[in-house]
């Protein structure tokens, strides 16, 4: 898969993200790690659930990201975005994106990647 540059990567599971950018170009990408934004994550987008106290946090943490992301789009400052993350996290996810980041959405992986350094990051995105 090519790799637009400037490219947003999302790398998400039901605890933690890490955000990095593409500095290289479509086809020799390399990734920069971004800063991640603290988010303020609250159990609002599942109240009356009988959902798992772990589950209630993990959707709770999803909303967060997907807010933040949301935002991002809608602002402008995020131009083309790859999402990695759980099937569970992904399915959380794609359930709290708006219409702009489909728009902008260039590829979902559901895997968990978490702390792997960018090279493992985009072998798995070229493993498809």
């Amino acid at each position: 898969m090519l790799i637009p540059h400037g490219a947003v990567i999302a790398v998400v599971d039901g605890n933690t993200w890490q955000l990095f950018r593409n500095a290289g170009n479509e086809a020799a990408p390399e990734l920069t790690a971004m800063e991640t934004p603290i988010l303020v994550e609250h159990n609002h987008s599942v109240g009356g659930s009988h959902a798992s106290p772990h589950n209630q946090d993990e959707a709770a943490h999803c909303a967060a990201v997907a807010d933040w992301i949301n935002r991002q789009v809608l602002g402008h400052k995020i131009a083309d975005l790859i999402v990695i993350a759980p099937p569970r996290a992904l399915g959380e996810l794609r359930h709290q994106f708006g219409k702009a980041v489909q728009h902008v959405l260039r590829r979902e992986l559901a895997k968990d990647l978490i702390g792997r350094q960018p090279a493992d990051i985009i072998a798995a995105l070229r493993s498809k």
